[in-house]
């Protein structure tokens, strides 16, 4: 519904207005107020957006038109009104051609119809719109209050709020995807990945909020779902403003979304414990009775994942919506060690999809069947503790070989610590030993590598062991040396 204008006034048949001049643009403006008077200079009594009034009387002195129209005009007058018949028979002409020059609408008003005609009937259809603009929200409250008890609540509530504004309206979920939409594809491709980064960073701020924003020259107002710190959307309106009416539709439809949202929460948080308790009995490599609980599990070969840093909500329902889209089936839990994935071999590159939607790192196993779950789950964690790129894979670990894996932070502290001796002794040493076990231990070759005799070898040799306190004549002792100097590295 529009607000009363200039060209609604003129075209009230009963007042019996002439309009003179006037653009389209200038006509349809808002009209606030009108007002009547013949003072030289009233711009410091006049409000913007308002009609004025006058007899004309201003032009018996040395007021000219064209000082007077430029006046109007700077003050943000929206039209002027001429009564004639009163001090002038006609339209001065001086008048018209000052209001055609600043583009400021004329119109003429009769003898007979009074100033106060003309104001009582724009006052008429301010309160009009008023009471219409309540009637619509009244029954837009309605709707969506009958919406909302429909089996897809969510859904029809979005729908039904598109409508009533007749704009698009989307809501967007707490991992910033975009969820709901009505009406679908209502906005640019440019606009929604600009309107999807500014939706993420309202998510990352965590505190309840509104904003207007402009997106490839479209204009929308943003609103955040749920409590600070604790948000769970944002809902988004293609609107350049909204009215007191429209946003108070807007804060019951942001009550109820969060309303329902929060409920949502509480029934995840069930599940999510249910979920908890499934792991457990497949870590025992047995699925029967998550099989039985949820009619089926994802189809073996399987991957397992572990995401220590996950946030379970954001990555669930994110996941959730690939799932659907995907046709496929996943299995999560959240266990001590973070969010535990369970999903087909065949979907394995929603796992680096996820890694990167989220800034975390996922450790991922080898394909296995469910009789052998807890062994993914173990190389799920011993990837993670490799450390690396954002998704680490269990396979590409173990192809580095079974020494690469003592080089995690306490295997390298014990390192340096047993060999500490031997770098206080002589530092050369330790490159010694390297190359020294590098030629298999032979001395002869050893020697040659390190431009050394094969008896100063020797020497050196038997000078580590005794500071090592090992035996390096036997290969344990050895094996022993070998891995301390490559996790001391």
């Amino acid at each position: 519904m529009a607000d009363p204008t200039l060209r609604g006034l003129v075209q009230t048949s009963a007042l019996g207005l002439r309009l003179i001049s006037g653009t389209d643009r200038a006509l349809d403006r808002p009209l606030r107020w009108v007002h009547s008077t013949d003072l030289a200079d009233p711009t410091p009594f006049l409000a913007d957006d308002l009609a004025l009034l006058t007899t004309g009387g201003q032009f018996d002195g040395q007021m000219t038109a064209s000082a007077y129209v430029d006046r109007l005009v700077a003050r943000g007058v929206a039209g002027l009104g001429f009564g004639t018949g009163v001090r002038h028979p006609d339209l001065p002409e001086g008048l018209v051609s000052a209001c055609e020059r600043a583009a400021l609408p004329l119109f003429e008003v009769p003898y007979a119809t009074p100033f106060i005609a003309v104001a009582r009937a724009h006052a008429e259809a301010v309160a009009a719109e008023a009471f219409a603009r309540r009637s619509w929200a009244l029954d837009t409250q309605r709707a969506l209050a009958v919406a909302a008890l429909r089996p897809h609540g969510l859904v029809a509530i979005i729908a039904e709020l598109g409508r009533r504004l007749d704009a698009w309206v989307a809501m967007f979920d707490a991992s910033g995807a975009l969820t709901l939409e009505h009406p679908p594809g209502g906005i640019s491709g440019a606009a929604h990945d600009d309107l999807a980064a500014q939706v993420d960073d309202m998510l990352a701020r965590g505190t309840e909020t509104g904003r207007s924003i402009a997106v490839d020259g479209q204009s929308l107002q943003l609103f955040t779902l749920g409590r600070t710190r604790g948000l769970r959307g944002v809902i988004a309106i293609a609107a350049p403003s909204l009215d007191s009416e429209a946003r108070a539709v807007v804060t019951s439809v942001i009550a109820m979304a969060g309303l329902a949202l929060e409920q949502s929460v509480e029934l995840e948080g069930s599940r999510r414990r249910l979920h908890t308790q499934l792991l457990e009995s497949l870590l025992a490599d047995d699925d029967t009775l998550a099989q039985r609980v949820l009619g089926a599990l994802p189809a073996a070969p399987v991957i397992v994942a572990v995401a220590p840093d996950a946030v379970p909500g954001a990555l669930e329902e994110w996941w959730e919506r690939r799932r659907s889209e995907r046709g496929s089936r996943a299995f999560l839990a959240v266990k001590d060690a973070g969010v535990v994935i369970c999903l087909p071999e065949s979907d394995a590159a929603l796992i680096d999809e996820a890694a990167a939607r989220f800034g975390i790192r996922i450790g991922v196993s080898d394909p296995v069947d469910y009789s052998s779950f807890s062994r993914a789950h173990g190389q799920a964690l011993g990837a993670l503790r490799r450390g690396g790129d954002s998704v680490i894979r269990f396979s590409e670990a173990a192809s580095s070989g079974i020494l690469s894996a003592l080089r995690t932070d306490d295997a390298t502290l014990i390192a340096q610590a047993r060999l500490a001796p031997l770098r206080e002794a002589d530092p050369g040493l330790e490159h010694t030993l390297r190359v020294w076990l590098e030629h298999d231990a032979r001395y002869e070759s050893a020697a040659m590598a390190l431009g050394i005799h094969r008896h100063t070898l020797r020497s050196r040799v038997s000078q580590a062991a005794q500071l090592l306190h090992l035996d390096l004549t036997s290969f344990p002792a050895r094996a022993e040396l070998w891995a301390l100097l490559q996790s001391a590295r």
